[in-house]
């Protein structure tokens, strides 16, 4: 059963003038900017008044741009460490988690909280619902978008990396009302968001916008809104993994309405985001102090993105730069960005499982080894207000329980395909 929600009032803010304006549709730009930046929702409610949890996500929708509520959601869970804490000598650690684990009362059958942007972007009015919704991502993304659109019947067309379909497994079999293309082995999520951009081009589709959509931003944010209203207060440290950033922008723009809020004190989480050795160009950007992304050779990207376990962190043009993107976020918070190896991601997933009961996806593993570094270079006090946001689990408990079942491409692309064959095959796609 569904729970009817009221309509979300809200407006759209401009982060690069200031200007504030109506969300006519889908807008993912501010109407007649010029400079690079993002939009961001200002909500009429300015305290943030939490639904039951039958609502699942939507018990925040106080604080989400959207219209309507869809079956099947669950909010990420926040809970005090006991397990975790205990080996790292912190009194006042407190793990977000988002995935499987019915024992918490969450139970994403995607194992992550790629679907609190799911039911967010999937629930925001639109006036293109005569047009398929197209979606690129290394993975998790897909997984998600593909379970919420397949439930409710949206259509949507889904580009993820050929080396990534393993990441399509379901306990269900999806609707044909979604449909996935491919980039050829070798290729990685630059090259999904290619073919995804030429297939914007077509009158059919139209683009989710990834970190551009306020709907994304502000459903990862309830992992932030599920913290603070179960702890009652701002926590110092927020530690997570990136490969867009787009999770972190969305807690620091969470933090930032709870300051509003007035409630929950007056603190700004430090961000302690960290990336997958060898691929790390948020961590070489902040590192040289650029606000610009640096110049890397896109073949050495991709032979790098092959060697990282966390194959979800490996996005080449994050949302870094533009005003409101991730450069900002660190710098307002006093942000540091971490690096962490394959062996020590293993080892942290491990020592969650042991010391917390449940299985970690290996990007939430590199946040909880970060978080170990953290510890071992005295970077946070023992006694620190700590949110380790677990952004996927469960994943290998969902799997010995249920049956799975994975979706294939209808058309695998060359990584140097031309507009013109993207256009022809896909032409007669739906």
């Amino acid at each position: 059963m569904t729970l009817s929600i009221p309509k979300t009032n809200y407006r759209l803010q401009s982060i690069a003038s200031g200007k504030i304006f109506d969300d006519t549709g889908w807008l993912l730009d501010a109407p007649g900017e010029d400079k690079p930046g993002l939009i961001r929702a200002v909500y009429e409610k300015k305290q943030l008044e939490v639904r039951n949890k039958e609502f699942g996500l939507y018990q925040f929708a106080d604080w989400l741009p959207v219209q309507k509520s869809l079956r099947g959601s669950y909010a990420p869970v926040t809970y005090k460490s006991e397990g975790l804490s205990k080996l790292l000598g912190l009194t006042n650690l407190w793990i977000t988690f988002s995935g499987y684990w019915p024992e918490k009362g969450i139970e994403m059958s995607t194992c992550s909280f790629k679907e609190t942007e799911s039911f967010s972007v999937c629930a925001r009015e639109n006036s293109q619902s005569d047009k398929v919704l197209v979606v690129a991502s290394a993975g998790n993304t897909a997984r998600a978008f593909a379970r919420v659109c397949s439930d409710n019947k949206i259509p949507l067309l889904l580009s993820v990396p050929e080396d990534n379909l393993d990441a399509l497994w379901f306990n269900t079999p999806i609707d044909d009302c979604v449909k996935l293309i491919a980039s050829r082995s070798g290729g990685d999520y630059f090259d999904a968001i290619h073919l995804s951009n030429i297939a914007c081009k077509m009158d059919k589709f139209y683009a989710e916008g990834g970190a551009k959509n306020v709907a994304r931003r502000d459903g990862m944010g309830t992992t932030v809104l599920s913290a603070v209203t179960t702890i009652g207060e701002i926590p110092e440290f927020y530690f997570q993994s990136v490969g867009s950033g787009t999770g972190a922008i969305a807690a620091w723009e969470a933090n930032l309405r709870f300051l509003e809020d007035g409630r929950f004190g007056q603190q700004k989480m430090k961000l302690m985001v960290s990336q997958n050795f060898p691929f790390h160009p948020i961590y070489d950007a902040w590192g040289a102090g650029s606000r610009e992304m640096l110049p890397f050779d896109n073949r050495i990207a991709r032979k790098q993105v092959e060697e990282i376990d966390a194959k979800v962190l490996s996005n080449r043009k994050p949302p870094y730069a533009l005003f409101g993107g991730l450069y900002d976020a660190l710098t307002d918070t006093g942000g540091e960005v971490m690096i962490v190896h394959n062996k020590e991601g293993r080892l942290a997933a491990k020592l969650f499982l042991e010391s917390e009961g449940i299985d970690i996806h290996p990007a939430a593993a590199v946040a909880t080894a970060s978080l170990v570094d953290a510890v071992d270079a005295n970077k946070v006090e023992k006694d620190a207000l700590i949110m380790l946001n677990i952004t996927g689990g469960g994943e290998q408990r969902f799997k010995r329980e249920n049956e799975l079942f994975y979706l294939q491409p209808k058309l695998v692309f060359d990584i140097d395909a031309d507009e013109k064959e993207v256009f022809e095959k896909l032409a007669g796609l739906f």
